[in-house]
């Protein structure tokens, strides 16, 4: 691979605009090259060239282990340099500027061009890197603080005795300086033994972490619950008093552990931006001197070597203490148990599933396949059971492939955000190395959908028994048995079937449905709209309860549209998912105070409105029913429409660069996002059919039902796409690349901020 490529690819998503811009340097050495093949004589045969290395001075192969003193330039070695890089002050800050020699020569006013797009680009990494290091330092004292008030809680929870003192070493966050004293130590203690023997004073004791901190510190309340939620409307105080117990030690030790894990991670990615920067400055000056045949890039790697970029060791230095400090504080002085927590293991990609996932794509397709050539050998189509299956089975059914399809579409969705770098996993939370990738997402579509094709096919007999004059009882309890499996293999709580991945949605569900009593997040946010284009999922699912609670199943038919209850929870259940995100706009109005989260929340509201009259039409039929149905549909259906282009994907732009767009683009071609925001205005308004209720005599009544859903369904997909390359964007544009944890104690100097 490619430098270049290889560049791009290890780049912090987020910090994209800090790195230098290598390609951009490449087309300016582009421009010399191309000036200097059209005024450079033509070059002398290859031969000669590789000849005439066969006659160089040998250097040694030792030479690279002598450390001469380097003497200072002579008048004459200046004069020879093509560069001169100094260092400046200008506009009260520090930066550096290159003097190109040789401008007078022909084709110089390029290079001259070159160097400065240089400077600026180098520029501008050692001053984000310096920034970043200055803020890194900041949170190392914090949690130094941190560490003084967990070990004096430990002291104060576990109250050793006095002599366990005596056995145990200070507690200092700088183990390998201990370790040098300890070395040295025995040494001294060694030579000593040589020596006449002499009265020594008694060594120090060695003196806990003064207790005195705990009067400073409070424990912060990180932890929401709906009990706090409620506490904090009525104004009740929260407690913030220290309780000295095992429990809250656990809890303290969790919080400080984690944030220490995210600490280093952070070192980890400054690390490897002063790396890859640095070797990027090196290869770009390596193909300059190839280039112009000139020897500047000694002089310039000097100054990047002797630069705050490529001098400073704090953040070498920080890492080597949190490691020492976490292996011994939360690791228990297992070095590779704390190594492990601190840097996990890539997930690498099995091929297991890559096979899994294409034998059941592959099953899918021939069920597939099968059914269709079942349905017409059988004539199915047009026996007299082909009613009374859509009535009752389809609805059934139909739930799975609501599902199936979601799952496709989030799929797809995570093998472009990978293929267009949108940090996926970082903007949703995910544990590292626990996110699922798109082929295990797909395993998991595909495995529900070979079950549930395999239960249509078992199902699909349509011929009731002449004697009894009813369906096989097993076959019709086919699709609440799968339902039953897929639910168990959701709740499953041992660690198998991506338990991570099931129980990050569960908590997500739960923040949900219990709306507005949790901090809204953005997973939360996420996972209510996904509901909202799954409500005919949810009403299948009543259906199920109905169906398999009071309908007639050996006789397959149901008298759910004529019971009261259920007409009732038809309005009910399709309006939850909006409800819950109104209620999370309005958590959100309540604790930011941004009246766009008001303005959203009317959104939703308006939804709402409109699904409860298209519901009510639905049932009813009357004209004053169609009326109101089509106001509040089209309202919805425009605000929505607006608030999907222009907030949530942040297009229709028209003062961009990119006309009608964003100024900032993930796909090249733009053709794209005008294709999608076409689709998603005709797919929002998909649910005219339920007002005009169109009729096909080929066609039944649920199976459009079923069409218009898996369109809104592919619309959500898109969305989704969309939502997060924008959410994407505003990270890199405020270089956010970390989440923020919270810490378990607040000190009293804290107060203010």
């Amino acid at each position: 691979m490619k430098f270049g490529k290889e560049f791009s690819s290890q780049m912090v998503p987020e910090w994209e605009k800090a790195y230098v811009q290598y390609d951009y340097l490449k087309t300016l050495l582009k421009d010399i090259q191309r000036f200097k093949q059209r005024t450079r004589p033509p070059a002398s045969p290859g031969g000669l060239k590789r000849n005439l290395t066969l006659y160089r001075a040998f250097s040694g192969l030792t030479q690279w282990q002598q450390h001469n003193p380097v003497s200072p330039s002579s008048a004459s070695d200046i004069e020879s340099q093509t560069i001169l890089v100094n260092s400046v002050s200008k506009n009260g800050g520090h930066s550096y500027e290159t003097t190109f020699r040789m401008s007078a020569d022909e084709g110089g006013e390029y290079e001259l061009v070159y160097f400065r797009r240089l400077d600026d680009e180098f520029n501008k990494v050692d001053k984000f890197y310096k920034s970043k290091v200055q803020e890194l330092l900041k949170e190392a004292a914090t949690l130094n603080t941190q560490m003084d008030a967990l070990i004096a809680f430990r002291i104060k929870v576990e109250n050793p005795p006095a002599s366990f003192f005596d056995r145990t070493s200070d507690e200092s966050i700088d183990d390998k300086d201990k370790i040098k004293e300890k070395n040295n130590m025995k040494k001294k203690a060694h030579e000593e033994q040589k020596k006449p023997v002499e009265v020594k004073a008694p060594r120090p004791r060695p003196r806990p972490a003064p207790l005195e901190i705990l009067e400073k510190v409070k424990i912060n309340n990180t932890k929401e619950t709906p009990r706090s939620t409620i506490k904090t409307v009525l104004g009740v105080p929260h407690q913030t008093e220290i309780k000295f117990n095992r429990e809250n030690l656990r809890k303290v030790e969790d919080q400080l552990k984690q944030a220490f894990v995210e600490f280093y991670q952070k070192l980890r990615l400054l690390k490897s931006y002063c790396f890859l920067n640095t070797l990027a400055f090196s290869k770009i000056m390596k193909k300059y001197d190839k280039i112009t045949l000139r020897n500047a890039s000694n002089s310039y790697m000097k100054m990047v070597d002797n630069s705050y970029l490529g001098s400073s060791e704090e953040v070498f230095k920080l890492m080597e203490r949190v490691e020492a400090t976490f292996i011994k504080h939360f690791s228990n002085s297992n070095r590779s148990k704390g190594m492990n927590i601190l840097r996990p293991k890539a997930k690498r990609e099995r091929h297991g599933t890559t096979f899994s996932t294409g034998f059941f794509a592959g099953c899918t397709a021939a069920l597939i396949i099968a059914l269709i050539f079942i349905i017409r050998t059988h004539d199915i189509l047009h026996k007299q059971g082909q009613k009374q299956y859509m009535d009752n089975m389809f609805p059934l059914y139909s739930l799975f492939a609501y599902i199936v399809l979601h799952m496709l579409m989030y799929a797809t969705n995570i093998y472009y955000w990978r293929r267009f770098r949108v940090n996926y996993s970082f903007i949703f939370g995910f544990k590292q190395g626990t996110e699922l990738g798109y082929r295990q997402v797909l395993l998991v579509g595909f495995g529900i959908s070979v079950l549930a094709l395999l239960t249509v096919i078992c199902n699909l007999d349509m011929e009731i028994d002449p004697l009894s004059k009813d369906y096989h009882g097993l076959t019709e309890y086919l699709p609440l048995i799968l339902v039953l499996v897929l639910l168990v293999a959701l709740l499953f709580p041992f660690n198998i079937f991506y338990r991570s991945s099931r129980f990050f949605f569960l908590v997500c569900l739960f923040h949900c449905i219990a709306a507005p009593l949790y901090k809204v997040t953005l997973p939360d946010f996420f996972l209510a709209d996904q509901f909202t284009s799954q409500v005919q999922a949810l009403r299948n699912l009543e259906f199920y309860i109905c169906y398999y609670g009071w309908g007639d199943v050996r006789h397959r038919t149901n008298y759910c549209s004529k019971s009261t209850v259920f007409n009732t929870f038809n309005f009910i259940v399709a309006v939850i998912p909006y409800m819950c995100r109104f209620l999370q706009c309005l958590r959100r109005l309540f604790e930011e105070k941004d009246p766009m989260h008001g303005y959203n929340g009317i959104k939703y509201f308006l939804t709402i409105v409109a699904v409860c009259m298209r519901t009510a039409l639905n049932l009813d039929g009357g004209k004053g029913w169609e009326v109101l149905a089509w106001n509040f549909s089209v309202l919805a259906a425009i605000f929505g429409t607006y608030w999907d282009l222009v907030l949530d994907w942040g297009l229709l732009n028209r003062h961009s660069k990119n006309r009608w767009l964003r100024d900032k683009l993930l796909v090249s071609k733009k053709s794209v996002y005008f294709i999608a925001m076409l689709l998603n205005v005709l797919l929002r308004f998909a649910w005219i059919q339920t007002v005009v209720k169109f009729d096909f005599d080929f066609m039944h009544r649920n199976t459009l039902i079923a069409i218009v859903a898996c369109l809104e369904i592919i619309r959500r997909g898109i969305w989704n796409f969309f939502r997060l390359e924008n959410e994407h964007l505003n990270n890199v544009g405020k270089y956010r690349a970390f989440k923020s944890v919270p810490l378990p104690f607040n000190h009293d100097e804290d107060e203010d901020l």
